[in-house]
């Protein structure tokens, strides 16, 4: 008995994990999202009633302001901009790169992503858990994919701006940008973890927070 309770378990694992995988697949055939409301699993509740404006979004249209320390502006279609995307699994961005300009390392936990360049040319590059690099020079109507949760960047190595769409499959991939993360987080990371893990000093420590310090 005690066996095939054990087998019926495993069983229920092998089903119940692989859902938890991704964006759970719609009920219905839409569901713009109430942002007034708490999300849940699934996303937002419904939206009561709703019109054709619910399914369309002009916010991906350039062109973005790069002005700011790492050359780089993104313009987000996901469901907090765009609640018609709500439960469908799905979301884009609008990636901007002056020259020079860097969309730092970073992770997407909740899904796997793919681009192609609009414009320019652009070095992008995603690192495996063994710490393999694969990287490339990319250029318009190029495509790149980056495994779900791995962390990457794109780098403009052109003369001129450049442009890419970006797209997941979630409604609401997340993203944890690493200098950001590490260097700027509140509260603070102690600088006893951070100076063992970099093998650096106090003050370079500080000098790299002050330029994150919200």
């Amino acid at each position: 008995m005690a066996s095939l309770f054990t087998s019926f378990l495993l069983t229920l694992c092998l089903f119940v994990i692989p859902s938890l995988s991704s964006d759970p697949d719609p009920l219905q055939d839409f569901c713009v999202g109430d942002l007034r409301a708490s999300p849940s699993i699934n996303g937002f509740p419904c939206k009561p009633s709703v019109s054709a404006s619910d399914f369309f979004f002009s916010g991906l249209v350039g062109p973005l302001n790069t002005s700011n320390p790492n050359g780089v502006a993104i313009s987000p279609a996901n469901v907090l901009t765009f609640p018609g995307l709500n439960t469908l699994g799905i979301s884009m961005n609008n990636v901007e790169l002056a020259p020079g300009g860097v969309n730092p390392p970073h992770s997407h936990p909740r899904a796997t992503e793919v681009g192609v360049v609009i414009e320019g040319s652009v070095f992008v590059g995603f690192l495996t858990t063994n710490n393999t690099l694969f990287s490339k020079v990319i250029n318009a109507g190029e495509m790149f994919v980056v495994p779900r949760g791995l962390v990457h960047f794109q780098w403009n190595s052109g003369k001129g701006k450049a442009r890419l769409i970006t797209a997941f499959n979630s409604q609401l991939s997340g993203v944890v940008v690493m200098p950001n993360t590490l260097f700027g987080s509140v509260p603070e990371i102690p600088n006893a973890v951070l100076t063992k893990a970099f093998r650096t000093d106090d003050a370079t420590v500080n000098k790299i927070k002050s330029k994150f310090a919200v």
